[in-house]
């Protein structure tokens, strides 16, 4: 089998949750977020994860249980720069599943649901879409008639037609290593944000001719692709998570 490696993203402050804390290890019913995000990629059967620190690096590290790799991002300048700090961790070989570890209700289910439709169809890149009633906020999936991948378009830049789309990017893919170490070096900053954006890496990996796709999740399942970002919404993801078991 061809190797499977996760790249998690942890690199962030996290100010909306209004501590000092790392983003990541905030806790989640007792683990910490990027705790659960590591055990669903290895439930998908990874062979080697990666996590990218930054923002109090030594804190996150000491909060882990799990045996894993580090990379550190010492700006933050994207996530494309992220990823791309993790680049001799992808290599070229097998697939690299990109994760970000404040997704504590990702499950390794729909992650293994996920890498076997990429593989299935021999994709570049394959995004994990979630089907939402409100998708304020997020990136849009934006499909051509026959239903097949175009492109993400983000929220702020997206056209009044285009915010209608229901179908929103969770911010988790798997990627085939060699198409995404090329597309990484590729990249650039000329946008609003002056960062390097991952989504721009999709783009890049359509235009060399390899093929791109969205797997959608829908009713429950949607919850899984649900980011932390304040107090409440950890408080919210808790509830979830207790009510699963």
């Amino acid at each position: 089998m061809a190797k499977l490696k996760a790249v998690i993203l942890a690199a962030g402050k996290g100010t909306r949750m209004k501590s000092d804390l790392p983003k990541v290890v905030h806790k989640c019913n007792g683990q910490t977020m990027v705790h659960y995000v590591i055990k669903a990629a290895k439930d998908a059967d990874v062979d080697d994860v990666c996590v990218i620190v930054g923002y109090k690096a030594n804190e996150v590290k000491a909060s882990m249980i799990d045996v894993v790799e580090y990379a550190q991002q010492d700006e933050q300048l994207g996530t494309g720069h992220a990823v791309k700090c993790a680049k001799n961790f992808i290599g070229t070989d097998g697939d690299t599943i990109v994760l970000c570890g404040d997704t504590p209700l990702i499950t390794g289910e729909t992650l293994k649901a996920l890498v076997d439709e990429h593989r299935k169809k021999a994709n570049g890149v394959t995004v994990l879409s979630a089907i939402l009633d409100d998708a304020t906020g997020y990136g849009r999936i934006i499909r051509d008639e026959a239903g097949e991948f175009q492109c993400i378009v983000e929220h702020k830049d997206a056209t009044e037609e285009e915010l209608k789309v229901k179908e929103v990017n969770s911010g988790m893919y798997i990627f085939n290593s060699e198409a995404l170490s090329t597309s990484l070096d590729m990249l650039t900053k000329d946008n609003q944000a002056g960062e390097y954006y991952l989504t721009d890496t999709i783009a890049l990996i359509k235009k060399i001719g390899l093929r791109v796709s969205a797997m959608a999740v829908t009713g429950e399942k949607v919850n899984e692709i649900l980011g932390v970002n304040t107090p409440e919404q950890l408080k919210a993801a808790e509830e979830i998570m207790a009510n699963r078991k």
